[in-house]
């Protein structure tokens, strides 16, 4: 067996550590004891550790540095020698010879770093540096941001150019039929808005064959009002609102009769099938082919008299019909606020402009709103010719000459939902909330611009009216009116007048070959595509509104005097007594 020499310990009876040589005693010699090494001391208070540690493998080294290994942990010796400047120098009190050896973790910074140490990825990827691993993180933000942009660009081309591609985003309950299918209808046919962009009919200039009703001036001082100084909005109960449909409307029925036309509709009706490409909610209207004349109507209880909101926007609305931020909730509170506002901005001394009749739907001493009608007549075809209804919420007077104005406003309801906040940008970027508008509103814009023109109005003014608070929905604040002429915002919306007549003409001429009897033309509700139904001769003879009307409101009016307006005035008076409740 072979011997292991441990040699000979000197004893120091002095103090700690070797004897210290003298020039009377000779230098102590050890078995391999390297020479010229100084001896490093230490106090009682310094942790001993391992003197050397042969399992222990170089923590300098960078592929080393995994603080999950305990046999890298440097705090596992009082003294590591490995990569000592002391050996070998010849001043021991250089600051090169010592280093500290520290165990405890680094100190983390107080607002977090940027990139925090990951040792699963670590381990899977040693040689990956944290670095680079930011650089991909942004690589795939910058992707998806053009991604984003992408698709983007391809919405608002699609609608710019009258497609009717809307977003996957909406919710199902915005995106369900607005008229129930019933089984034993028979589906005709069903014509994609693809077809509708490609149309175009250019119609001569109609002539007025009857106005009716009376007007207020508008109120100029309101061209002047900026969310510094804002006003708010009033509220018109005593004033009747009238939204009567074709059929129900005593002058047409008079001009029916007196064969003035083959095909009858109001301006709301002409609108929708106008601007039917931008749509992306579900809407219906009733058609009568009686002899050899054709009647656009709108269904009892239909919800084509509502103002769509956030129809075109690609964030969903909740879901949830209670909601005051639903789809409907907001279409009735924007019907709300539009009524309002069209009689607010008047100058309202009893100074009216009297037409050849009076309003056609109102009684004997009803207070009824600011409002005309002008019968006018289009020539479609040789011996066609369409009459439609069109109104006008106001008059002003420049240089002695008398201009029909339209009314309408916007609503704001919650900044989050629009990403732009009226009362910061419209004094300094009134351009960006209309830009926000016609992206988020696109077919609501359009129709409001073909109403105008097909009323032939001089100016169209605009109202900005937001919520006193966002989560108010009854008391708001008029914070701007801006004016445009009808022609001027139609080629900026890229609102073509031909395309619009195309897409009726297209509509009458597949009417007009069907037989006598009832049908329904249906937007479907998740294409972008109308559908024709035959439906019984007693079909919506029975309709009502989906929500009732409390029992005291449920007032049935003449025949020749329904009145739509008060269905929105009924389901703005249900919410007021629900906010007053809970308040």
């Amino acid at each position: 067996m072979v011997g292991f020499n441990v040699g000979s310990v000197a004893f120091n009876s002095d103090g700690w550590g070797p004897p210290e040589s003298s020039p009377s005693s000779p230098p102590l010699s050890l078995p391999n004891h390297p020479s010229h090494v100084p001896f490093a001391p230490f106090s009682r208070s310094d942790k001993l550790g391992r003197i050397a540690d042969w399992t222990r493998s170089n923590y300098n080294h960078p592929n080393n540095r995994n603080p999950n290994n305990h046999r890298n942990n440097p705090s596992d010796s009082a003294f590591d020698f490995t990569g000592d400047d002391s050996f070998g120098l010849n001043n021991p009190d250089d600051d090169s010879s010592f280093r500290l050896v520290d165990g405890k973790p680094p100190p983390r910074p107080r607002f977090g770093p940027k990139w925090r140490f990951n040792p699963h990825y670590h381990n899977r990827n040693q040689n990956q540096l944290p670095q680079r691993r930011d650089e991909e993180v942004e690589a795939k933000k910058r992707e998806a941001e053009k991604e984003r942009a992408r698709r983007d660009r391809h919405y608002h081309q699609n609608h710019r150019s009258g497609g009717a591609h809307h977003h996957q985003r909406r919710e199902a309950a915005s995106l369900k039929s607005s008229v129930d299918i019933q089984p034993e209808w028979n589906m005709l046919d069903q014509i994609p808005f693809s077809t509708f962009s490609k149309l175009s009919f250019s119609v001569p200039d109609p002539e007025d064959l009857l106005l009716c009703g009376a007007l207020e001036f508008y109120d100029r001082s309101y061209d002047r009002v900026a969310p510094k100084n804002s006003r708010p909005l009033e509220r018109f109960k005593n004033r009747n609102f009238f939204k009567v449909t074709t059929t129900d409307d005593p002058v047409i029925r008079r001009l029916a009769n007196e064969d003035k036309a083959t095909v009858f509709a109001t301006d709301s009706i002409l609108s929708t099938l106008m601007c039917a490409p931008r749509s992306v909610y579900s809407w219906d209207i009733v058609i009568q082919r009686v002899g050899n004349k054709l009647f656009f109507d709108k269904r009892d209880g239909s919800q084509l008299d509502l103002l769509s909101v956030h129809e075109t926007s690609q964030e969903p609305l909740p879901e949830s019909k209670e909601d005051i931020n639903s789809a409907y909730s907001l279409s009735v509170e924007a019907a709300y606020i539009n009524q309002n506002f069209s009689q607010q901005v008047l100058i309202r001394d009893g100074n009216k402009v009297e037409f050849e009749e009076g309003n056609p739907f109102a009684n004997e001493g009803e207070e009824v709103a600011s409002v005309a009608y002008r019968y006018r007549r289009w020539k479609l075809d040789n011996d066609m010719y369409l009459v439609a209804r069109c109104e006008v919420q106001s008059v002003v007077e420049v240089n002695n000459q008398r201009s029909f104005v339209t009314l309408n406003a916007l609503n704001e309801f919650d900044s989050k939902y629009s990403g732009v906040d009226w009362r910061q940008k419209l004094e300094t970027q009134r351009g960006a909330v209309l830009a926000t508008e016609l992206k988020n509103n696109a077919n609501k814009l359009a129709k409001w611009t073909s109403q105008a023109l097909l009323a032939s109005a001089d100016m169209m003014k605009l109202g900005y009216v937001s919520r006193v608070h966002p989560r108010d929905h009854f008391n708001h604040v008029i914070l701007a009116v801006v004016g445009y002429k009808p022609r001027d915002f139609a080629a900026q919306i890229n609102l073509n007048t031909s395309n619009m007549w195309g897409i009726v003409k297209s509509i009458v001429d597949l009417c007009m070959k069907l037989n006598e009897g009832k049908y329904v033309l249906v937007k479907d509700p998740s294409k972008p595509q109308v559908r024709i139904y035959e439906v019984p001769a007693d079909a919506f003879e029975n309709d009502y509104m989906e929500e009732p009307l409390p029992e005291e409101e449920q007032v049935q009016p003449p025949a020749e005097d329904a009145e739509g307006g008060e269905e929105i005035a009924a389901a703005m008076d249900v919410e007021e007594k629900e906010i007053t409740a809970e308040a």
